[in-house]
């Protein structure tokens, strides 16, 4: 039985190393499209979600890798403004009573009478089981008219606190957008309502070809445009995934890429920079493969697919654009 062992031991080490292989090769397939996760910076909005749109009918990942510190959130739990203080029992007419039973006790005690009164030690027993009885009813009383004074008119349900969860909130519209890419759609002029900066066709034709300039260099490994073409940040992260790339022995190649629709979640104006959230969805033919032989490791060298992204471009006057953060979707 125990030559068994050692068998079934090299048995499970071969799957545990050919196991944690195919977990590198997926993160390294699915590292440049960012997939359930995000990187870089939106400014002020980097932890906000970017409104939804046509093209991204379906909420953007989070930001999980920047640089931006993340607000401190408030933990305390304010009661609504203009409610009343809800008294303690031993502070308003609990604690007057009490406070009456127990002088009148020791007066009675300075008197000669004891604390009990003339009947002696079973009237004081008497009183006290009186005082017990009066505390439980006034709690019980007291408790019942806190509920109703704290209970919302005409809901029959407490205030939770959080205005998020109320259904008359009105929701974050998503409006009709001018359309990047070809087709009939890109006739359209209506303006995006939360589009602050007032963006241009010539802004949506440079985004369209920044999202092809980018890919392609990444797929090249083409440090020095990427350097240009992003933010420091954005650049970092992007150098780290070619460098994991590296690593493990294979190249990501991108090729053919084409925008299919894009859509201007939002555009403001932050400090002395503009920023431009786009949802983007685009073809391209994306592949792992051997940085040796060029032999396939992953994906489709012949096929399209397709990916729907957010990207965050910002630009300070006298500059141009340039890519500062990239969220994935579920839509594919």
């Amino acid at each position: 039985m125990f030559s068994a062992v050692p068998r079934f031991a090299k048995i499970a080490a071969i799957v545990v190393l050919a196991a944690a292989s195919s977990v590198a090769t997926f993160d390294a397939a699915d590292a440049r499209r960012a997939g359930s996760s995000g990187f870089g910076s939106r400014g002020t909005r980097t932890f906000d979600t970017p409104a939804i749109t046509r093209t991204a009918p379906t909420q953007a990942a989070p930001i999980d890798r920047t640089m931006t510190q993340r607000p401190q959130q408030q933990t305390t739990i304010q009661p609504p403004l203009g409610a009343p203080q809800r008294p303690g029992f031993f502070g308003g007419f609990g604690g007057s009573m009490i406070g009456g039973l127990i002088a009148g006790g020791l007066l009675g005690m300075l008197l000669g009478h004891g604390f009990g009164g003339g009947i002696g030690f079973l009237g004081m027993l008497l009183q006290i089981g009186l005082i017990v009885l009066l505390i439980s009813f006034a709690m019980r009383f007291f408790a019942n008219r806190q509920r109703t004074q704290y209970a919302a008119p005409g809901s029959g349900a407490p205030y939770n606190g959080n205005p998020m969860n109320n259904a008359s909130a009105s929701p974050r519209p998503s409006f009709s957008i001018p359309s990047m890419g070809g087709g009939a759609a890109a006739a359209q002029k209506t303006r995006q309502a939360n589009d602050e900066i007032g963006l241009q066709q010539a802004d949506l034709d440079r985004f369209e070809h920044l999202l092809t300039e980018i890919q392609s260099a990444y797929g090249k490994e083409d440090y020095a445009t990427l350097r240009r073409l992003t933010t420091p940040e954005a650049m970092s992260y992007l150098a780290e995934e070619l460098g994991e790339n590296a690593t493990n022995g294979v190249r990501n190649s991108v090729s053919d890429v084409r925008l299919l629709q894009g859509d201007i979640a939002e555009a403001w104006r932050e400090d002395n920079a503009e920023y431009a959230t786009l949802a983007m969805h685009y073809s391209s033919i994306d592949a792992l493969v051997d940085r040796a032989t060029g032999k396939l490791v992953d994906g489709d060298d012949h096929n399209p697919s397709e990916t729907t992204e957010l990207w965050t471009f910002v630009r300070k006057p006298g500059a141009d654009w340039t890519l500062s953060a990239i969220q994935g979707t579920k839509t594919h």
